[in-house]
């Protein structure tokens, strides 16, 4: 199978904005190849993505026919796609392992797109050799979650679409949210600050990890954050992702 064979996996992570991709070393958890981004097709249909997987594959020179992980914004349970927050409708319910597959010629592993960082930081962050309880959060576009007992993965948490105030999570502290509501950096923070609060009451964690877009400024707001747990952000920042779908294809196919 070429460059998988020497323990490496083509790894995708599909955001409300971005479909990013890269080669993988398995070991290192380094990427191989420069990040490839494109933009998420407006509207984000399954035949649209697909294209961008396919593309993808195809400027990072990888075999053809071989494997890719992929993580996606959605429940994924057995290959199916149970939500679709920030993606087209289409994707509800649909059997997307097995369309991705098809369509691009590519086995595609699916993972949630959270959870998928989340393993990411169980071999190469914060999350490795913590016992107790651990809360994964992305921030960008949307809020994902990925929560480890142990360091066992709870699949498919989806914290960021609990209900919240008068909508759900993502709607008041995610990065879109700051945007939209025209928030500066210490206002977000304190909005943040409250929900991960909540977060220390629900669950009481050992550990709180940032990730997604918005981790990489970590230091322009961790001072506003005290909510009784340690907060640190990931060590792999956004990148995590694309890292952690690679490693999830490599489990199931091993």
């Amino acid at each position: 199978m070429g460059k998988n064979e020497q323990n490496q996996m083509l790894g995708i992570d599909v955001g409300a904005t971005g479909i990013k991709g890269a080669i993988i070393n398995l070991h290192t958890g380094q990427l191989v190849t420069d990040r490839i981004r494109f933009d998420t097709p407006k509207p984000a249909t399954p035949e649209a993505v697909a294209r961008v997987i396919k593309e993808i594959a195809k400027e990072a020179g990888w075999p053809a026919g071989a494997p890719i992980g992929c993580g996606f914004p959605s429940v994924v349970v057995r290959g199916k796609t149970l939500s679709a927050a920030n993606i087209d409708q289409a994707w509800l319910n649909l059997k997307a392992q097995k369309f991705l597959s098809t369509h691009t010629g590519h086995p595609v592993i699916l993972v949630n797109d959270a959870d998928a960082a989340g393993i990411a930081a169980l071999r190469f962050g914060h999350v490795k050799n913590q016992t107790g309880t651990v809360v994964l959060l992305t921030i960008g576009t949307g809020i994902g979650s990925a929560l480890f007992v142990d360091g066992k993965l709870v699949p498919n948490t989806e914290f960021g679409h609990m209900p919240y105030k008068r909508s759900i999570v993502e709607d008041y502290v995610s990065n879109r949210a700051r945007k939209d509501r025209k928030l500066s950096m210490p206002e977000w923070a304190k909005q943040l600050n409250v929900y991960l609060k909540h977060i220390d009451r629900m669950l009481t964690p050992d550990l709180i990890v940032l990730g997604g877009g918005i981790s990489k400024r970590f230091a322009t707001y961790e001072k506003y954050l005290n909510p009784g747990t340690p907060v640190v952000p990931a060590k792999l920042l956004n990148n995590a992702g694309l890292i952690g779908a690679a490693l999830h294809a490599q489990s199931v196919l091993t």
